[in-house]
C-alpha cells in the first residue's frame, strides 16, 4: 500500500518475516524483521547514533523506548539492565509482535511490549530512550513527547535521536520552550547528520 507508513496501527501489506544480524547488549544477535515496521533490513542510523551516544541505562526501574519498532532500543535496555522492567511502546501491533518474538528469542522476560495506552498511568521512567516518528508530522509528535516527556522520575533524563534536516534543531527549541522549567534540553552529539537531544528532569 503506497499510503501505508510503518506508523500505521495495521500493516495491511505482507509481513515477509526475515531473520537479520544485529550487534546488541555488546555482542552480535540474530533476530526477526518483518515488513511493514521502520527499518526492516537492519539497525537504522538514527538509532545505531542513539545508541553509540547514550549512556548506559539505569540497572533496574521502568525504562521506556518510546516507537519502538521491531524492538533494537528495548532489547538493547533489557540485556543491559536485567533487573529493569523495559517498556517497548508502539502504535504498530506488527512491530510489537516482532519485539515479544526477539525478547522470547534473547531469552528476555523484563519486556513488556504494548500500544500506548496500556502502560498504566501510575508507572514513571528512569529513562526514556526514542528515535521518535518524526514523519507523523509535528502535531502528533508534540503531543506525544509532552506526554510522555513529564512522565520521566525527577532526576532522569531522555535520550532522543533526529535527524538534522528533519528539525532536530527546532525540535530542541520547541522543547526547551514548553516544558517546565525544571526540564533542562541540550545537544549531546551529533553524527552521521543526526543530532542526540539530552533532556533531563530535575528535582527543582
Amino acid at each position: 500500500m503506497a499510503s501505508e507508513h510503518y506508523f500505521t496501527s495495521q500493516p495491511a501489506s505482507g509481513s515477509a518475516l526475515r531473520e537479520i544480524t544485529v550487534h546488541l547488549g555488546g555482542r552480535d544477535v540474530r533476530l526477526t524483521t518483518a515488513g511493514g515496521v521502520f527499518s526492516p533490513d537492519h539497525i537504522d542510523v538514527g538509532t545505531q547514533v542513539l545508541l553509540a551516544n547514550s549512556p548506559a541505562a539505569p540497572p533496574s526501574g521502568d525504562l521506556l523506548d518510546l516507537g519502538c519498532g521491531w524492538g533494537p532500543i528495548a532489547l538493547d535496555l533489557a540485556l543491559a539492565s536485567p533487573e529493569a522492567t523495559v517498556w517497548a511502546v508502539d502504535v504498530n501491533e506488527r512491530a510489537l509482535d516482532l519485539v515479544r518474538r526477539n525478547a522470547a528469542t534473547l531469552g528476555l522476560s523484563n519486556v513488556n511490549a504494548v500500544t500506548p495506552e496500556d502502560v498504566p498511568e501510575g508507572i514513571n521512567f528512569r529513562t526514556i530512550r526514542s528515535n521518535p516518528p518524526i514523519r507523523v508530522g509535528k502535531n502528533i509528535l508534540h503531543d506525544m513527547l509532552m506526554h510522555w516527556l513529564p512522565r520521566l522520575e525527577p532526576d532522569s533524563d531522555a535520550w532522543l535521536v533526529v535527524q538534522r534536516n528533519l528539525g532536530s534543531d527546532s525540535l530542541q527549541r520547541w522543547l526547551q520552550e514548553e516544558l517546565p522549567s525544571t526540564y533542562g534540553v541540550v545537544r549531546a552529539a551529533t553524527g552521521k547528520g543526526y543530532r542526540v537531544l539530552h533532556v533531563r528532569k530535575r528535582t527543582h
